[in-house]
């Protein structure tokens, strides 16, 4: 489906020639409504003149277009916005386009070249986008281009004035990416290559005449859509070619050591190491950057630093790799499968779970991932004490990853044997990471098999290797909307009850130790996360039936407080089911690369398994969370066959418990939580539980109605539309 802008306000700056006119020309012609700015100066900043603004203008509106003209200067950047709120009563995207060249030498460079450059390009687009900065953050939906150069990451003869511009333009946009995410506010950066008349100057006139500026436009139009999730991306563009820009990083030397003096010479003799772009970092962050140094301060405060050459050193991985704990033996009865199922969140209120929380149920089963808990000694540490070549500091210790497979249905009590070794032992630079096989036995049938990564903080830089072939790696899921969404509160106490299945680790009850964690509270286990992540999905796609289960794999990626709401997203592809965990509060993903693998045919439920047992939640709440998806991908064509606006007022206990109002009247649809604050067309009052049995075709909407379930107020032809937004049950 085509990518529609329509409803949107669009800002282009510099729009009267090149690069500018060209997305000008483009927002229009795809529904926005477009504020055309150019100054109308020379390359150089020189003159002022309104013909090229005014000339966009007129080929926008001759194609039945929306567009007005502004022909202030970027540095008056409130003036440029007060003209889209003035026409067009918002502002949704800004597109930094204007600047000037002033080409000199370095040596030849005035004041006026180096102040000129900086006032239009990088002082100009600052003055622009703070301008529009809090209306986006207000209407929670901001798109946002900075236009850096090649010049400015590559640096280049005659331009320095330039270049350093260029490159101010790209850590303002980073910056700008990490505060207005939370407000969903993205900025990215482009560095497009294409004929303009200030490319003209720099290169020859058939080169300019091939690198047209519709090469470009079709990037920054992505990258402004409400679908695209970048943020903080750096793209080179031209030519009908893109290509996504990172920083990358040596792993680098420590050349100093403990109470000894770093001099000229320990550089020199290590240089061709530091230099060594072998198994390279991918910083992304100022966190990952001060990161390795405080751990490199810790490192040589301890003598950590030394590698094994250096010091008869504290990993060693030809000791390690292949070393076998000895067989451990875990007892347990129907008591520790019922605390495992309260401790992942499940609840006699859903009748569903009581087969796990029952030992007196028919069916009565033990949960799939309880298949984690006999290899707990391990993971937390309690073991690797015993593991030759790993003298390490085990207060530093983060599970990582874990892989889960399960091959028979976990009995609900016996003794579990698990024999483990270490498959692999990697070297991450401010960290080791052990890899553990574990698999586990009941009598002499295998029946589950466990893959966890131990991170140790403070133990890389052993001279070891960065990759394993032997490690079940994580997948991204699709790139797309997810086919799934759950919603789940987890309890205040969640932490303190997930601990007695055998985590007793402090860090997730005693407010001082998480202190020394640097956390301000107690956190959650991440494999208690993981066990809601793998309910959310068994229940989802295999009618929660436990011996559908196969397999898991997570990455730990954020830790969630007792006490917020985890979402899991999901995807299907065949048998395998991709998922993400957040944490819903913050948007954070707590569960990353993750996927469910399930045996037989998988096919969604055809009711909405939304959970909220702790929370008081309504189930309806999901089936908005997805309206409000679809509205985002297909809100024009929504509008066009509704033109209403539609609240519903849902009820639990006889008592209003939610607001919602549909938008598909203005713009290109919106959906509202709470009190509405304009003409709502039409009101249904309803249950949260009949509004359920309507979503899910239990009921028709008409009994609902003639039964006194579905209370409908205003225009009630627009009820006619309601399939428009409810259809497809299956998938909300």
């Amino acid at each position: 489906m085509s990518l529609s802008f329509e409803g949107r306000v669009v800002l282009v700056t510099g729009a009267g020639g090149g690069l500018g006119r060209d997305y000008a020309l483009a927002f229009a012609a795809r529904g926005a409504s477009v504020v055309v700015n150019d100054l109308g100066v020379d390359i150089a900043g020189g003159g002022k003149s309104s013909a090229a603004a005014d000339k966009v203008v007129q080929e926008i509106r001759a194609k039945g277009g929306k567009a007005v003209a502004n022909y202030d200067s970027v540095e008056d950047g409130e003036k440029l916005v007060q003209t889209a709120l003035d026409a067009f009563g918002r502002i949704d995207i800004v597109v930094n386009n204007a600047g000037i060249l002033r080409d000199r030498s370095f040596s030849r460079t005035s004041d006026l070249d180096w102040d000129l450059i900086h006032r239009i390009h990088l002082r100009g687009s600052f003055m622009v986008t703070r301008a529009a900065w809090n209306h986006m953050r207000k209407q929670n939906f901001g798109r946002i281009i900075m236009t850096a150069s090649a010049a400015g990451i590559y640096g280049n003869f005659g331009q320095a004035n330039y270049s350093a511009a260029k490159l101010g333009l790209l850590g303002l946009a980073n910056t700008l990416a990490i505060e207005g995410e939370k407000h969903n506010i993205h900025c990215n950066t482009i560095a497009p290559v294409a004929g303009s008349r200030l490319t003209e100057t720099v290169m020859p006139p058939d080169f300019v005449a091939a690198l047209k500026p519709e090469y470009v436009s079709p990037l920054v139009l992505w990258l402004c859509h409400e679908q695209c999730q970048e943020n903080g991306g750096l793209f080179e563009v031209g030519g009908g070619w893109i290509a996504k820009l990172r920083w990358e990083r040596t792993q680098g030397k420590i050349v100093r050591q403990k109470n000894k003096p770093m001099t000229p010479e320990a550089v020199r003799d290590q240089w061709d190491k530091i230099c060594d772009f072998t198994d390279a970092d991918k910083p992304s962050s100022v966190k990952e950057s001060m990161g390795l140094v405080v751990d490199v301060l810790h490192r040589v405060e301890s003598d950590a630093n030394l590698t094994s050459a250096e010091s008869g050193s504290k990993v060693n991985p030809a000791s390690a790799v292949g070393q076998q704990n000895a067989p451990a033996v875990f007892s347990y009865d129907h008591i520790q499968c019922i605390l495992y199922a309260l401790g992942i969140g499940m609840s006699t209120k859903d009748l569903d779970n009581l087969k796990f929380l029952y030992e007196g149920h028919p069916d009565f089963s033990c949960f799939p991932t309880f298949g984690v808990i006999p290899t707990l000694s391990l993971i937390t540490g309690v073991d690797l004490i015993s593991i030759p070549g790993m003298d390490i500091d085990y207060s530093q210790i983060l599970h990582g990853e874990h892989y889960l497979e399960v091959y028979k249905p976990i009995p609900t009590k016996g003794p579990l044997v698990s024999k483990s070794s270490v498959a692999d032992v990697l070297d991450k630079g401010s960290g080791a990471l052990l890899i553990f096989d574990s698999n586990i036995y009941d009598g002499d049938e295998l029946i589950c098999y466990n893959q966890f990564a131990i991170f140790v903080v403070g133990s890389g830089g052993f001279g070891g290797k960065r990759n394993s072939e032997k490690a079940k790696v994580t997948l991204p899921p699709p790139k797309r909307a997810p086919d799934a969404v759950v919603v789940e509160s987890t309890t205040i106490d969640q932490a303190a009850l997930y601990r007695l299945s055998g985590d007793l680790n402090p860090l997730h009850i005693d407010p001082n130790f998480a202190a020394l964690g640097k956390f301000k509270v107690p956190i959650l286990h991440g494999l208690c996360s993981f066990g809601f992540a793998a309910r959310h999905v068994l229940k989802q796609y295999a009618n929660n039936d436990p011996s559908r289960f196969k397999a898991i794999k997570v990455r730990f990626s954020k830790p969630v407080i007792p006490g917020q709401s985890v979402q899991t997203e999901m995807w299907k592809e065949g048998n395998r089911i991709y998922f993400q965990t957040k944490v819903k509060e913050t948007g954070d993903i707590a569960l990353a690369g993750a996927y469910v693998d399930l045996h037989g045919p998988v096919e969604a439920s055809p009711e909405i398994h939304h959970q909220a047992l702790q929370g008081g939640g309504l189930q309806s709440e999901l089936v908005f969370a997805e309206i409000g998806r679809r509205i985002k991908d297909l809100g024009s064509e929504m509008v066009k066959k509704v033109n209403g606006v539609i609240g519903w007022e849902i009820t639990k206990d006889g008592k209003t418990a939610a607001q919602w109002t549909i938008d598909l009247k203005n713009g290109s649809g919106s959906l509202h939580k709470g009190p509405f604050g304009g003409k709502v067309d039409l009101t249904f009052t309803v249950s949260d539980e009949d509004f359920m049995d309507v979503v899910t075709g239990k009921i028709l909407p008409q009994k609902a109605f003639f039964a006194g379930k579905l209370k409908p107020k205003g225009n009630i032809l627009l009820s006619q539309k309601l399939e428009v937004i409810l259809k497809d049950h299956a998938k909300l």
